[in-house]
């Protein structure tokens, strides 16, 4: 790609704009005087409000006539190939640069200190708290990070400093692509087994990853997984753990978590916690977010920026000020006294986490769940361990999976799901009608204060909490 991509007034079409990660590297290339526009299909995402807040111009549909004719560059999301999308395909004959979204961010990554966030879970809440805590302490960070950041009111951040914060995905092993000075390691549970067929396929990607540290570079991992501890050992830079186990080099200790009665959720939720670090006391630290995960994410950012040696004084308050993430434990309001929550969660021990942290809040409240499986593969794959990770919720209710149009379809099934659900606890999981709006006129007549709804998953199952709690 050439370098005019990352300067003022650079033509870029953006093929499948709407995605969580096209969509904060279209704003992040705004924000730096980029012209963009883009194509999608005509399904509504959570991003469509952030495209249209930034006066993006797309089309929803792919066409080769979507591409301006004076385009400087085409960056294209790897859902889509020149095979089987138009538009892509009249984009590789136009004799411009054309790139995949891992190319064009890795190109990005060259340019600048790279401090990238990998992971199974967490990397999203971990990449805008650590470019949020960068910010108040005065580094002035660019960010991409997937989902819309509430203190920002958006996705990226174009700062001057000399960091670029990422949350690095590995679908499709995009790591490859990304030159890296600084990572944080969150966790490594199998996912995405329509790319990586194995365990051990999986892992792979990983210590491919952490080997591409330069030795001046650093790497903080989580030791509380094994699997993790196994990935950080390929690394050959200085390296911090961090956890909940003793042994760590940042260790998490009395961490406790509350909800303030009488105070809306968004205000009255306090996590506070200690962090050890070669035997001296770093602090008490407080979030504004529930559950023993987040206060891991925190502590990932406070080991870094310690290794980094950056000035941290200011760390304490701005990790106590942050005020989360989209789509992430994200409170939406209330609805005949139940309160109303929607969550990202779609891989089993994403949900028995959030459900903990649910249930630690909210002891005393019936859980009910919305839950939308995403890809027929990881449905099929992990079918046992999504059956075993609704512990926490009392009812749940089922949408059809949300297909990829990577995969084929079908080989399973919600049902199927709801079936196993079933055989674990009878009666617990049942399917969402097809007419969601008589569904949702039925189910909320039955809400009380001591009900708490959570939606969950990466489909469109967010639609539900919003209409709910009216913000639809």
């Amino acid at each position: 790609m050439e370098t005019s991509v990352f300067t003022p007034n650079t033509r870029v079409h953006m093929i499948g704009i709407k995605g969580a990660g096209m969509t904060a590297l279209a704003e992040l290339l705004t924000l730096r005087g980029a012209h963009i526009t883009g194509s999608d299909v005509p399904e509504k995402f959570y991003t469509d409000a952030l495209l249209k807040k930034l006066g993006i111009k797309y089309r929803e549909s792919f066409d080769p006539k979507n591409i301006p004719a004076k385009t400087d560059i085409v960056i294209y999301s790897t859902a889509y190939s020149k095979e089987k999308n138009p538009e892509l395909a009249h984009a590789h004959t136009l004799g411009i640069p054309v790139m995949s979204y891992p190319q064009a961010v890795g190109k990005l990554t060259e340019t600048m200190m790279t401090l990238a966030v990998c992971g199974t879970h967490g990397k999203t809440t971990t990449s805008a708290l650590l470019a949020d805590t960068l910010r108040a302490i005065g580094a002035d960070p660019s960010a991409i990070v997937g989902s819309r950041i509430v203190s920002w009111n958006g996705s990226a951040l174009a700062g001057r400093g000399k960091y670029l914060v990422l949350e690095a995905d590995e679908y499709q092993n995009k790591l490859a692509e990304y030159a890296p000075f600084g990572v944080i390691l969150t966790s490594v549970d199998w996912d995405h087994p329509d790319f990586f067929k194995t365990k051990e396929a999986y892992l792979e990607v990983f210590k491919a990853f952490v080997m591409k540290i330069p030795r001046h570079g650093i790497l903080v991992y989580c030791s509380d997984s094994r699997d993790v501890i196994d990935v950080a050992l390929e690394a050959e830079c200085q390296k911090f753990s961090y956890g909940f186990l003793e042994g760590a080099d940042f260790l998490i200790q009395n961490n406790v978590v509350h909800a303030t009665e009488g105070v809306l959720p968004q205000d009255g939720i306090t996590q506070t916690f200690t962090v050890n670090h070669a035997g001296t006391e770093l602090g008490e630290f407080s979030l504004q977010l529930a559950g023993r995960h987040n206060a891991l994410n925190a502590t990932a950012v406070i080991a870094l920026l310690t290794g980094l040696r950056e000035n941290t004084e200011k760390m304490e308050k701005a990790l106590s000020r942050f005020r989360g993430t989209e789509r992430r434990f994200e409170y939406l309001g209330e609805r005949f006294g139940a309160l109303v929550y929607d969550d990202y969660a779609h891989h089993p021990e994403e949900i028995r986490t959030t459900l903990q942290a649910f249930r630690a809040l909210y002891p005393k409240r019936r859980l009910k769940v919305f839950f939308h499986p995403h890809t027929f593969t990881r449905t099929k794959a992990l079918l046992d361990d999504f059956a075993q990770s609704f512990d926490d919720a009392d009812q749940i209710w089922l949408l059809p999976i949300y297909g990829s149009a990577r995969e084929k379809q079908g080989g399973v099934s919600s049902e199927d799901l709801a079936d196993k659900i079933n055989r674990y606890f009878p009666g617990k999981a049942q399917m969402i009608p097809d007419d969601r709006e008589a569904f949702l006129e039925e189910f909320q007549s039955g809400l009380g204060k001591n009900d708490l709804v959570v939606t969950l998953g990466a489909g469109d199952v967010w639609k539900l909490s919003h209409k709910l709690a009216r913000k639809s």
